[in-house]
């Protein structure tokens, strides 16, 4: 008996306390479990998640259920949009879904507002973006971009398809404030649409490599849109008469204009010259204007250039350039802020540039990559221009030892000129 009733497992009740807690830990179950109602979530809240996910994510998500996808459908989040238009057996980049374009098309175009379309270096993919535009006929569309993400693909396109399609955008938008159409057939009776239907807005225009532009039709531009404040174009476009017509009272202060200098044929483009009262005129009206100019020319192409003080601030040299050119550049270039030049000879620069650091107060950048400078030359240069050079891109097989300073010398010596630790780059930062 007294084994049996040993054996017996005393039975215990819950006392007060572990009750009331039992009862707290089931309720905060319930709560955890109310909260993970996904489906119930605030609009504004799944809205904000949305903003934060790729397209594609943003798409799976919306097939949780009804509320997640009528999240998907709200304007905000259609108003900017890249169309990505790939061939798969030439790109390995990821092209938007055709079910998905006709579904924005359908349903979002009169939403989207900062277009811009990325394309391989296909033709098929310039005609799909074609197509595209040309169903825009409800949209309201502030920026358009047409990116060739290789070769300039939308110049094989049939310029009639080109035009109408970006035509149908210029008509309905009316309120386009910044275009991007580099590299593409865009011509003179295009530009006059954009302007009739978009003169007070406009106010970004990049259009460099576009042939079948006139400086004619730039001009009609720059006449009607006085609120353009970005401008992008080839040389064979720029004349005085555009640079008048930027710098008239109606017009605003102009505050970046870019300037392609390209070769097409070697020997066989000519160049005109700008008059040097076209250039202050703008200065005067634009006075904190960024003149940026790009150069991709033969050395004996650069004649008609630097002759009489330009205002160029920016200055890139993709090709070999000169030292008569460089010391030219010293002469008459006062309010240059970045120079960069990829070549020269194999002559040091040391007296050119001295002079660019004498007389070009305002030199912030300078990168340096097939050229030769003493170090000297290097060190005198830096101390002219002291710590205003905020960038300082020299590779070190520009810089020849000399009697006074060698490799293990230089940086010290520069750093001390510069405020700051410096050393020579190993490879092209530009």
């Amino acid at each position: 008996m007294k084994r049996g009733r040993m054996g017996l497992k005393r039975q215990t009740f819950p006392s007060h306390e572990e009750r009331a807690k039992r009862q707290k830990c089931r309720a905060s179950s319930s709560t955890l479990a109310t909260s993970e109602d996904w489906g119930n979530l605030p609009h504004h809240i799944i809205l904000q998640i949305f903003q934060h996910l790729s397209l594609v994510d943003r798409a799976r998500a919306s097939s949780v259920c009804r509320c997640w996808n009528d999240v998907f459908h709200t304007p905000d989040l259609w108003r900017r949009f890249e169309f990505e238009l790939n061939q798969p057996a030439t790109s390995y980049l990821r092209s938007t879904h055709p079910d998905l374009i006709q579904q924005i098309i359908k349903r979002h175009a009169q939403h989207l507002q900062y277009v811009s379309f990325k394309v391989d270096s296909c033709t098929e993919s310039a005609e799909a973006a074609c197509d595209i535009l040309s169903q825009l006929v409800n949209c309201t569309i502030k920026t358009l971009g047409l990116i060739s993400t290789a070769r300039p693909s939308f110049m094989d396109v049939s310029q009639a398809h080109f035009v109408s399609a970006l035509t149908v955008v210029f008509v309905n938008s009316k309120s386009l404030s910044s275009i991007k159409i580099d590299d593409t057939p865009v011509d003179d009776p295009s530009l006059k649409v954009l302007v009739a239907n978009n003169s007070d807005t406009l106010k970004l225009l990049k259009m460099s490599s576009c042939p079948h532009v006139s400086p004619a039709g730039i001009l009609c531009v720059a006449d009607q849109c006085h609120g353009l404040r970005e401008l992008a174009l080839n040389y064979h476009l720029l004349s005085d008469e555009l640079l008048l017509a930027l710098s008239t009272e109606k017009h605003v202060h102009l505050e970046h204009l870019r300037i392609d200098v390209v070769s097409e044929n070697h020997g066989q483009t000519h160049f005109h010259t700008i008059k040097r009262s076209s250039w202050e005129a703008l200065v005067r009206h634009s006075p904190k204007v960024n003149i940026v100019m790009y150069f991709f020319l033969y050395e004996e192409e650069f004649e008609p250039f630097f002759r009489e003080e330009t205002p160029v601030t920016h200055l890139y040299f993709g090709r070999a350039v000169s030292k008569e050119m460089l010391g030219r550049i010293g002469l008459n270039c006062p309010r240059l802020v970045e120079l960069v030049v990829c070549a020269n000879g194999l002559e040091p620069l040391d007296e050119e540039l001295i002079q660019i650091a004498e007389r070009c107060k305002c030199l912030t950048a300078i990168g340096l990559g097939e050229c030769e400078v003493t170090c000297s030359g290097f060190v005198e240069f830096v101390k002219l221009c002291g710590g205003r050079l905020t960038q300082l891109s020299i590779m070190e097989e520009v810089l020849i030892p000399d009697s006074s300073y060698n490799m293990e010398q230089i940086h010290t010596e520069v750093s001390k000129h510069l405020g700051r630790i410096w050393f020579p780059d190993m490879m092209p930062t530009w």
